[in-house]
């Protein structure tokens, strides 16, 4: 522990803090279940960061990275070289988004670099167009996008920003369409509208043909858990189109069944051009990510102009053997067993137990998600809604008194939201063990702070 403090620099967290803080040191994982080196066994919530799917330590993907390890442990995909693995889960990727109009999937290591990926084939589809213009990207106030440059740029919450100002170039940014937290109406389907319209005037203002794309994910996760209306993605798709601008889905977290069916995009009607994968493509067992493009683009990418030469990204680890046979292992047993199914049955029973357990509380504002993504707001005045001082970290201080009780849960930065997104085969009293025990939390802390 005290190695941990001296040696560790750790993601998403001041250095003087981890030396002030105990940590939690993880030594096993199996099912939806971990324990740390002292032998406290806590369930874990948030499969492992909106990831582990499948759950921790099954044995069917070990041995396939096992067995890809006695074979090939490793060879890179640059030019004239690749392997077997990467041709097969490319090809099984592809026919697996179709008839969704996709082409082709370029690997990288984790969300964030397919992010990046992402940007930049859009910005090379434009200029090998001949319409070198449209550079700029809009996304969504709340989006989380990963940590490059070009994903803080298009990121939407000021603390992953503020650091490493200035940002990229050209990214703007407008407001999300959020029920609970937003100053035009109560009606969902006309804030649907309203927050489409929104995106048309920024590409007006912006002007059409300077604009590249908008990103988004199809459900925001890290902003808040935060589930657009029902009408739009449809309209974004629907102005997108009139500009010509091209629409990214960023499914980093939504992918593979965490929103109840195979592809977040599906659930919400957006129909991309362009797609992120990551975190359940493996169930995080190994790290590995994609970009995935659609024909309209890739035949512009592929036949187009020699002028900026071959696209210039990737990485040495890029449809790395290893991860490349993890993968296809775990879309087997997610496609063979129905964990899609099993995602959306157990979202449903999370989101009742969040609502028997949570509705009458007087810190929680909010109770919402989609599939297997829940989250509960915690508020000052449940009328206002009001929030609480930031200081007062009561989000974190919920997750923090959840461990020591033995759940494993998220405190996002907005809105001292509480998040929950547990691995896919969490059994029902896994389920109901979770909620109660985040429930006991936060009555503690209410508390503590004189609400109960």
């Amino acid at each position: 522990k005290a190695d941990n403090a001296q040696y560790i620099w750790h993601p998403m967290a001041h250095p003087g803090a981890m030396k002030k803080t105990t940590p939690d040191i993880i030594a096993k994982g199996e099912g939806c279940w971990i324990w740390d080196v002292d032998g406290h066994k806590m369930l874990d919530g948030v499969g492992g960061l909106w990831a582990c799917n499948l759950g921790h330590s099954n044995k069917v993907v070990k041995d396939a990275i096992v067995a890809q390890m006695d074979e090939l442990p490793f060879y890179n995909v640059f030019r004239g070289t690749t392997h077997v693995r990467a041709i097969e889960l490319s090809k099984r990727l592809v026919q697996m988004m179709q008839p969704e109009d996709v082409a082709t999937v370029m690997f990288s290591n984790g969300g964030s670099d397919a992010v990046e990926g992402a940007l930049k084939v859009a910005r090379q589809y434009w200029k090998l167009k001949g319409q070198a213009d449209r550079f700029k990207f809009i996304s969504l106030r709340q989006g989380y996008h990963g940590v490059h440059f070009g994903g803080m740029s298009v990121n939407g919450n000021t603390n992953f920003r503020r650091a490493y100002e200035p940002l990229l170039p050209g990214c703007f940014h407008i407001d999300t369409p959020w029920a609970y937290h937003n100053p035009y109406t109560d009606d969902p389907i006309r804030l649907g509208q309203i927050c489409a319209e929104l995106l048309e005037r920024e590409i007006v203002f912006q002007g059409p043909d300077t604009v590249a794309a908008f990103i988004a994910e199809p459900v925001q996760g890290a902003g808040g858990v935060i589930v657009p209306p029902p009408n739009y993605w449809p309209l974004v798709r629907q102005i997108c189109d009139k500009y010509g601008v091209l629409l990214i889905a960023d499914e980093v977290v939504t992918a593979f069944g965490r929103l109840g069916q195979m592809f977040g995009t599906s659930v919400v009607g957006m129909e991309p051009d362009l797609m992120t994968i990551a975190k359940g493509l493996t169930s995080a067992y190994i790290p590995l990510s994609g970009s995935i493009v659609s024909e309209k683009i890739w035949n512009v990418l592929r036949d187009g102009s020699e002028k900026y030469g071959a696209f210039g990204h990737g990485y040495t680890y890029s449809a790395h053997p290893i991860a490349a046979a993890c993968a296809l292992k775990t879309l087997e047993i997610v496609e063979r067993d129905d964990y899609v199914g099993m995602a959306a049955k157990q979202g449903r029973l999370l989101h009742q137990l969040l609502q028997t357990h949570f509705a009458d509380h007087p810190l929680v504002g909010e109770i919402r998600g989609q599939g297997l993504i829940g989250a509960v707001e915690l508020v000052a005045d449940r009328d206002k809604p009001e929030a609480f001082d930031p200081s007062l970290k009561i989000a974190p201080r919920v997750a923090k008194r959840s461990m020591e009780l033995g759940v494993i849960t998220r405190a996002l930065p907005a809105a001292d939201t509480v998040a929950f997104s547990p691995p896919f085969i969490v059994t029902d009293s896994e389920l109901e063990t979770m909620v109660k025990t985040v429930r006991k939390a936060v009555d503690e802390i209410a508390k503590e702070i004189g609400r109960m």
